[in-house]
């Protein structure tokens, strides 16, 4: 058996705590299922549940996977390849871009009941999308939102039970894996999430893989997100020797990888030790109850081996979205 520890311990009585309270946004029983407060604060209100959705993110799909919904339409994040902790269903859906610029006119022809985005996307564009239907914007950036995202469009889609069970779920996922990090091993390893590029942009704590790698007693290198509200920012590759991260995710968007052609990178801790490890989609949009899963379990791995297995992706994605879906 492993050892419970001092950090699985503080962090499983600090998680239950947490959820406890009620810090974790939930919905209650009676919450008017028909609608939704978005992050700008509009209440957007459906005259009965949506089945045509169209997703301007994977966080969004992921959601509505999980409850057995198959949306009409999805945008990508990188052409060509389809999320496979999605089991690839991105492919069925009617394609409408990049997730930062939506085909207007595919999305008109798709005829949605509902259009669910990613905030810092869309918003621009907010009236357009409001003439095809009704358009809800949410940030979909951290562990804290999360909760809240999954619990509210569960319940818009008819679903509020399901959407508590996923969220009550993780937080207690996060409570028995935060409790199995094997002795020896107080503090976790420095790390980094970040896009590749020569100056990367790097991920706050409060950046929902990051929150979940700080409770497997991860130290994140950036620290907590700065008072202008941002959650990341580029850090030049001297400025990351200095931190010299132990371990280092990086988001893979494709095959050019400028960062490993600077002298300095091979003089990282995680570059020498062979602990870079580049991460899929998940990681990029980690709020749907997949994804986070995902990210949980490959933290778990990626930061002791020893204790925890590798993680099969699409193995996650079978336990939560049906077979009918699928097969």
């Amino acid at each position: 058996m492993k050892r419970r520890t001092f950090l699985g311990s503080a962090l499983s009585c600090l998680l239950v705590s947490t959820v406890a309270s009620g810090a974790f946004p939930r919905i209650a029983q009676a919450a008017d299922t028909k609608s939704i407060i978005d992050a700008r604060g509009r209440r957007i209100s459906l005259a009965q549940v949506p089945r045509r959705i169209a997703a301007i993110s994977y966080s969004a799909v992921d959601i509505a996977l999980a409850l057995g919904i198959m949306p009409v339409a999805s945008t990508y994040m990188t052409k060509g390849r389809a999320p496979d902790y999605l089991l690839g269903l991105t492919e069925k859906m009617t394609n409408i871009g990049q997730r930062a610029r939506a085909n207007l006119e595919v999305l008109s022809s798709v005829r949605p009941d509902v259009i669910i985005a990613m905030r810092r996307y869309t918003e621009g564009h907010a009236a357009q999308f409001e003439k095809i239907a009704p358009y809800i914007a949410l940030n979909m950036e951290l562990l804290e939102e999360s909760y809240y995202e999954v619990a509210q469009l569960a319940a818009l889609l008819g679903q509020p039970e399901r959407g508590e069970a996923l969220n009550e779920a993780f937080s207690q996922l996060l409570v028995d894996i935060a409790s199995q990090v094997p002795a020896g091993h107080q503090p976790g390893p420095r790390f980094q999430i970040m896009w590749g590029g020569d100056s990367p942009f790097s991920f706050y704590d409060e950046a929902t893989p990051a929150s979940i790698a700080n409770t497997l007693g991860g130290t994140n290198i950036m620290g907590p997100e700065p008072s202008n509200g941002r959650f990341g920012a580029e850090i030049s590759l001297e400025a990351m020797l200095e931190k010299d991260p132990e371990v280092i995710f990086v988001y893979d968007s494709g095959p050019e990888r400028p960062h490993e052609s600077n002298p300095v990178w091979s003089m990282l801790s995680a570059v020498k030790n062979n602990r870079v490890h580049y991460v899929g989609d998940a990681w990029v949009e980690t709020n749907g109850p997949i994804a986070r899963e995902v990210v949980l379990r490959e933290v778990a791995h990626y930061f002791y081996p020893e204790a925890f297995p590798a993680v099969d992706t699409q193995a996650i994605g079978r336990r939560y979205i049906p077979q009918t879906l699928w097969q």
